[in-house]
């Protein structure tokens, strides 16, 4: 059985465009133009919020991820107002893509082994839920993945997504996957990034969460007897994103977040992929 833990580990839509142009008609001889030429026709698309159609061959596990849409740039001061946060979207950068190629690695290249495609928006309710008091089912992650994998037919669907998680030590909070600079003045301020990523594994006939309790505790030890800071984490103060929007065109944040997304993952996924 397939064995999930949560841990404190890119969607797009296309817009197609095109224009065309009707063929002239045989007309009288030229005369001088006076008006100016029309401007070209754009055809604009919807995105589409439908399913995409299913993968044909069997799917032992379907890999959704949704971590690879933005980046999170957060600035924290003496006091809770100085702290800043801003998002830098990112879907580029290929991040769930990598977690399909690192669950592909682990499950040694299995065929059956199969990437999802959702919709834009579709994980919205479950990152900024409307229901505060009592859960409202349609929020939560079983509902979400079955409204868009009708025709995907898989065993288990293996569910990537940010979530927020503490800065040791601390009461500060980060989100998803992104950078943080801490400190006062510019001599005592450091920067780190982070990954903050959950894991579930959903039956694929009934959608209920097939948790294990212990599944993980190997890589949450290993991280807890370090004895020094984690390399994959330290960020050098010239590196950290400043403005944020900067951060989308920096192929060192790029290429150092992708090390640390994937070396996450190639941790906490063997215990994940375990069958009984």
């Amino acid at each position: 059985m397939l064995r999930n833990t949560v841990v404190a580990a890119l969607v797009s839509c296309l817009a197609a465009a095109g224009w065309a142009q009707s063929p002239s008609a045989p007309s009288a001889p030229a005369k001088p133009a006076t008006a100016k030429p029309a401007k070209k026709a754009v055809a604009k698309t919807k995105p589409s919020t439908t399913p995409l159609a299913a993968a044909t061959g069997p799917c032992t596990l379907g890999v959704i991820s949704a971590i690879g849409d933005r980046f999170s740039v957060q600035k924290f001061g003496v006091t809770v107002f100085e702290n800043e946060q801003s998002f830098v979207p990112i879907e580029d950068w290929g991040l769930d893509e990598l977690v399909l190629a690192r669950v592909r690695a682990a499950t040694g290249s299995d065929p059956t082994v199969r990437r999802i495609g959702y919709p834009k928006g579709a994980f919205e309710p479950y990152f900024n839920p409307k229901s505060r008091l009592l859960p409202d089912p349609r929020e939560g992650l079983p509902a979400i993945v079955r409204s868009f994998t009708a025709n995907a037919n898989c065993e288990r669907y293996l569910v990537v997504t940010r979530v927020r998680g503490e800065i040791p030590g601390t009461r500060l909070q980060v989100d998803g996957i992104g950078a943080y600079n801490q400190g006062l003045g510019s001599l005592l301020r450091h920067s780190h990034l982070f990954a903050v990523f959950a894991v579930n594994i959903l039956d694929g006939r009934t959608y209920e969460k097939l948790d294990r309790a212990f599944a993980g505790v190997g890589a949450r030890l290993s991280q807890s007897m370090r004895l020094t800071e984690d390399p994959l984490n330290k960020l050098d103060n010239s590196q950290f994103p400043d403005p944020p929007a900067s951060a989308a065109g920096s192929t060192a944040l790029r290429d150092r977040t992708r090390e640390l997304v994937a070396a996450r993952l190639d941790q906490m996924l063997p215990d994940y992929l375990k069958r009984e």
